[in-house]
């Protein structure tokens, strides 16, 4: 077999791997918001020290995922409707640019792979599984943000995703909003096909503001 000897290796780092397990833990409720972060514990479970735990730390602070005390460590930082009216505007602009560029530079194999995407989220939705339809709802949106080829908008876009991930987590959505996402991301995939930029970037600016309405509505319901 041939191999280019100019291809990249990519190495998956611990410091990566390590953030991406405590963000999870954060976005899918095991660490909830208050709860001091269980250093040791963590560091056991994940058979790391306490060095490369506290930089992972660091990295999820400047995410707004965790908050950092002197003296006492971190803990889980609470969701706020303030908070998420902050962020949501901006990470709707930042999908909104996405759909925009996605539609002008996305190959037909990569179009394929979304709509692949998008009729295993339709099976997951149809069965009910939520956690596996926010999973895959999740890889649509990354798929078309590759997509649109531009490193400057991925690096925007990936300091704020873990904020807007887990509070849609926190909110289980009723049926009646899980319906309207359903329709909001076949009207996606129809103008992503048609690569309509223009259309696609408002109705992604517009299903991120659906969002927003639906998490705020459950914070306010359980603050």
């Amino acid at each position: 077999m041939n191999v280019r000897m100019d291809a990249p290796i990519i190495r998956r780092s611990l410091h990566d791997e390590l953030v991406e397990r405590l963000q999870r833990l954060i976005i899918e409720g095991e660490l909830t918001p208050g709860e001091k972060v269980p250093e040791k514990e963590l560091c056991e479970r994940f058979n790391v020290s306490r060095t490369p735990m506290r930089e992972a730390l660091k990295v999820l602070a400047n995410a707004g995922l965790v908050t950092l005390t002197p003296n006492r460590g971190a803990s889980v930082t609470a969701v706020t409707v303030d908070d998420l009216q902050e962020v949501f505007p901006v990470m709707g602009a930042l999908e909104a640019l996405s759909g925009e560029l996605a539609c002008e530079k996305i190959t037909g194999q990569e179009l394929a792979q979304v709509r692949a995407l998008h009729e295993e989220m339709v099976g997951h939705y149809k069965a009910q599984r939520l956690p596996e339809y926010f999973k895959t709802n999740e890889a649509i949106h990354l798929a078309i943000l590759n997509a649109a080829r531009n490193d400057t908008l991925a690096a925007q876009h990936q300091m704020l995703s873990a904020r807007v991930r887990r509070a849609r987590y926190l909110a289980n959505m009723t049926r009646e909003r899980w319906d309207k996402a359903v329709a909001e991301h076949e009207d996606i995939l129809a103008a992503l096909e048609a690569r309509d930029g223009p259309k696609l970037g408002k109705i992604l600016e517009k299903h991120l503001k659906n969002k927003l309405e639906t998490v705020s509505e459950w914070l306010k319901a359980n603050g």
